[in-house]
């Protein structure tokens, strides 16, 4: 636990952000904080004045007693009640007039963080989501917002008002008597004391509840996702004794936190109580033997008015203090889910220093001409050195030069990789898990970047090219399918936002997905929901596979992209791949050998070199790696 991250400088920003987003409101609330305060604490000053004019009355009028008393005083008494009804109704309305304004402000205020945290993580490099739970990213929406969902709209006016309170009695205390306040002095800094030692443990556990319940939701996500493993390797019971450790450190952290934030209350309540009786016992004493009384307004004697009214005030400045102290667990878990708020979004974002975009041309009299309509054509589109917009056709050729790259910068896990791959190439990658497969599309995508060497893209250094450009030029099949929520046509269409039904239908075809997609309940309209679950693992494959035909890039990777497809139907999707891949630059990895068998260019991995390159039957020939894997003599694993 960082205690310098964790502390209320953490909360600092927040409110900062609240103050900005709502400016007039925030005035408004605090206009309407400070009425609520004065109302409170109004009724020990018209209890004061209340009695002081009794007691002078009876002074002043000796034996004057029932309904002569009554009608010596009332004047006064109904001018007292009436100024006490102004104050209380105003304090009332205040009082909902803040609180509905901060409901508004409150969700507003959560509404913009939560849309600053998603804008956020749409713009994090790959790596952050590799590296994270996504349980526990996920906690920085519920759990996190939650706690400051508490802070904005609990805890913070809470706060503002006790202060307050405590602001306007101490004055008023002051004008009473010094004596009396000394007592009421005291048993604050004695409510500090504990506050600082049994609140600050609470505080402590509250903060590290708050990350327990991250690791919590976390592991429950992974195993969720995972569940079929679990079960197909009767791993249940290690799961659960995985959970146990989790869940217990949970436990701890929670039972701790409540015991403090218990025991606060009780003690607090008790040294307020024990200040009541100082109180009581000292003014009465004064008043008994006509003891000099101090006060910022001069040196008089100690009246009962001011005894019965400083009572109810000092039990009003002890709840206060109770009050504060109460919210110490609110805000201890708004700092922590503050902090990791403020850590998502002051994560780094992915660089891109590229300038060179991506555009559909028209070639009209021998010159290329944008359009905003889908084409069969693309170009890079950038600035020459004369200042000049220049459109250089996009042909499909990649090449690696002695490429080097590790996704730590210690760890190197491809060594000097040289790749050329023409327009028109179907490139396949072979090798065991872990050769470095994967990892060379990945630097195609620029999910990573590497650390030396080059990889040009019709000439052009990647690094120049903007990543949504570079990536909508690249057409990807992935070995574990993501679907989501919608129908099929939705879920195809994602690969071309602006693709017509037709195109969509021409796509599944291609992919030979059409077929099965018809004899769905409701075809293509048909909703998907749990990453397809209704679907099985092959035709899920098959949509994924329709979804990089509807892109129709230039440039296709398939990774892995017929490993849950079965034979049969291997056989109908190289057909419909053969027709996508026509024309584009193809980079194919595959463990099933026959799958390659037809490209232009194996490359055999190991430990992220090279080893082999060739065709099919240039590798046989050499009888080297690949053909010890073709023959059986090897396995990839």
């Amino acid at each position: 636990m960082n205690k310098k991250k964790n502390s209320f400088k953490t909360l600092v920003p927040i409110v900062k952000r609240l103050f900005k987003s709502y400016r007039i409101p925030c005035l408004i609330v605090l206009l309407c904080l400070i009425l609520t305060a004065i109302s409170t604490i109004a009724s020990s000053i018209f209890l004061q004045q209340v009695v002081s004019v009794i007691e002078e009355a009876m002074n002043n009028d000796q034996g004057l007693m029932g309904m002569e008393l009554f009608t010596a005083i009332k004047d006064d008494i109904l001018q007292i009640l009436l100024m006490m009804v102004c104050v209380y109704a105003g304090g009332f309305l205040s009082s909902i007039v803040y609180n509905q304004i901060m409901a508004v402000i409150g969700q507003g205020f959560l509404n913009k963080i939560r849309l600053e945290m998603f804008n956020k993580m749409e713009s994090l490099p790959i790596k952050y989501f590799d590296r994270h739970q996504h349980g526990d990213i996920m906690s920085h929406y519920t759990n996190d917002v939650d706690a400051l969902r508490q802070f904005v709209c609990q805890s913070l006016p809470q706060c503002i008002s006790t202060l307050l309170s405590i602001i306007f009695a101490i004055g008023i205390m002051l004008t009473y008597s010094l004596w009396l306040f000394l007592i009421v002095f005291v048993g604050a800094i004695a409510m500090l004391l504990v506050t600082r030692r049994v609140g600050g443990n609470s505080a402590k556990y509250f903060m590290k509840m708050q990350i327990s319940v991250g690791k919590v939701e976390g592991y429950i996500e992974e195993m969720m996702h995972g569940a079929k493993v679990v079960k197909v390797f009767s791993h249940e019971a290690e799961v659960k004794d995985e959970f146990d450790a989790i869940n217990d450190q949970l436990f701890n952290d929670t039972k701790h936190a409540n015991h403090f934030s218990n025991i606060l209350m009780p003690i607090l309540g008790n040294i307020g109580n024990l200040q009541y009786a100082m109180i009581s016992i000292i003014g009465v004493l004064f008043y008994v033997f006509a003891l000099p009384n101090i006060s910022i307004t001069g040196i008089s004697v100690m009246s009962m008015s001011i005894i019965i009214a400083f009572l109810p005030m000092s039990k009003q400045f002890s709840q206060a203090i109770s009050n504060l102290s109460q919210q110490v667990s609110m805000i201890a878990m708004a700092m922590a889910g503050t902090q990791r708020i403020l850590d998502l979004l002051a994560e780094e974002e992915e660089k891109d220093e590229g300038y060179i975009t991506l555009a559909n041309v028209e070639e009209k009299e021998g010159t290329f001409v944008e359009s905003d309509q889908h084409t069969d054509s693309w170009a890079w589109k950038f600035v020459n050195a004369s200042g000049q917009t220049e459109y250089r056709t996009l042909k499909g050729d990649i090449q690696f030069q002695d490429v080097d790259f590790g996704y730590y910068p210690e760890k190197i896990v491809l060594h000097k990789v040289n790749i050329f791959a023409h327009p028109g190439q179907k490139i396949a990658f072979v090798g065991a898990t872990g050769a470095g497969k994967t990892t060379i599309t990945n630097l195609i995508n620029r999910f990573y970047d590497i650390q030396n060497g080059k990889i040009l893209y019709d000439g052009i250094d990647i690094s120049k090219i903007k990543k949504d450009d570079l990536r909508r030029s690249l057409g990807i099949v992935l070995q574990d399918t993501n679907l989501f929520t919608g129908t099929v046509m939705e879920n195809i269409r994602y690969g071309r936002l602006n693709a017509t039904d037709e195109e969509v239908y021409e796509a599944a075809k291609i992919a030979n997905a059409y077929d099965f997609i018809s004899r769905l309940p409701q075809g293509f309209h048909t909703m998907l929901s749990g990453d397809g679950a209704n679907l099985s693992q092959g035709q899920r494959q098959l949509i994924s596979i329709a979804r990089a035909a509807c892109a129709d890039a230039p440039v296709m990777i398939l990774d892995e992209a017929t490993s849950s497809i079965d034979t049969r139907t291997e056989s109908l999707v190289q057909k419909g791949t053969d027709q996508l891949m026509e024309g584009r630059t193809v980079f194919v990895i595959a463990h099933r050998l026959s799958t390659v068998q037809n490209s232009d260019c194996i490359m055999v991995l190991d430990h992220g070199n090279i080893i082999e390159r060739g065709s099919h039957k240039d590798l046989i020939q050499q009888k080297g790696t690949y053909y010890q894997l073709y023959t059986g003599a090897f396995e990839l694993e």
